[in-house]
C-alpha cells in the first residue's frame, strides 16, 4: 500500500527558505509521478510542481525561480526547496503520487483528481 509522509513545514519570515520532504513507501516496482500541491483555507488544492520517475520536473509559474522540485528514486523521497518565501506561499502543502501513465510520467497540467495517493500535509506559514 502506498503511503506518503510529508515533513519540513514551519513558520518563517518573508525571504526565508524551507525544504519540504515527502517519504514514499509501497511503490514496489511501479513507477510513479510525484508532485506537490498546496491548499489555502477555503480553496481547492492547486499544483505547485511535479516530477516524473525519469526526473522531468515542472513548476507552476508563480513559484518558478524560487522553488525547486526534485526526487531521489533510491530512497523514494520527493523534495521541494522553497526560497524567497512570501506570505502568499502560506498554505498546507501536500505530497501526491499516481501511476496512471506508463513509466511514471506526469500530466502537463496536473490536477488533484489525477493523483490517487496523498499525504496528510505539512503547514508552511510565512510572516511579513
Amino acid at each position: 500500500q502506498v503511503q506518503l509522509v510529508e515533513s519540513g513545514g514551519d513558520s518563517v519570515e518573508t525571504g526565508g527558505s524551507l525544504r519540504l520532504l515527502c517519504a514514499a513507501s509501497g511503490f514496489g516496482n511501479s513507477r510513479f509521478c510525484m508532485g506537490w500541491f498546496r491548499q489555502y483555507p477555503g480553496k481547492e488544492r492547486e499544483a505547485v510542481g511535479t516530477v516524473a520517475d525519469v526526473g522531468d520536473a515542472s513548476l507552476v509559474e508563480s513559484v518558478k525561480g524560487r522553488f525547486t522540485i526534485s526526487r531521489d528514486n533510491a530512497t523514494n523521497t520527493l523534495y521541494l526547496q522553497m526560497n524567497d518565501l512570501v506570505p502568499e506561499d502560506t498554505a498546507m502543502y501536500y505530497c501526491a503520487a499516481h501511476n496512471r501513465r506508463l513509466g511514471g510520467y506526469c500530466y502537463t497540467d496536473p490536477l488533484p483528481v489525477d493523483f490517487r495517493y496523498w499525504g496528510r500535509g505539512t503547514q508552511v506559514t510565512v510572516s511579513s
